[in-house]
């Protein structure tokens, strides 16, 4: 692997994932695995009037799985879910596509911008924002009881 790939910036991010641990009673939690890599993480969120209010974040993955969950984290609070979508969605198109990284809320997802050349490692590096929005999705989703 290159410098490129684990950069200063990635394990400067590995090494500091904000709000470890699980909320009592979240809106949402979801799981996700890398069938590739075998990268784990849980997310606990909570919303209100359509914004994250409270998250927790439970990761077992490389140093770049960290380093995304890292700026997921840092960034999530009062996010919309067009706001988790577009970073979901421009992490993908900078890593599938070669597009300029993401702006705004969760521009710090730059330190990831080597893993493009690593296609083996995208779905590690997916995992928290595909989390996230799924969860911020539910959140919003109407409740229906099934008998």
């Amino acid at each position: 692997m290159t410098d490129d790939l684990y950069s200063s910036d990635v394990l400067r991010l590995a090494a500091d994932i904000p709000r470890l641990g699980a909320l009592e009673a979240p809106h949402a939690r979801v799981r996700k695995v890398s069938r590739l890599c075998g990268s784990e993480l849980e997310l606990d969120l909570r919303c209100k009037t359509g914004r994250v209010v409270d998250l927790a974040l439970r990761v077992k993955a490389c140093a770049l799985g960290q380093a995304s969950a890292a700026v997921l984290g840092r960034n999530l609070l009062g996010a919309t879910v067009d706001e988790v979508r577009s970073g979901r969605d421009g992490l993908k198109a900078m890593l599938k596509e070669g597009a300029a990284p993401p702006r705004g809320r969760f521009a710090e997802l730059s330190a990831l911008e080597g893993a493009r050349n690593y296609p083996a490692r995208h779905q590690s590096v997916m995992l928290a924002f595909e989390a996230a929005l799924e969860a911020v999705e539910a959140t919003i989703r109407p409740q229906t009881l099934t008998v």
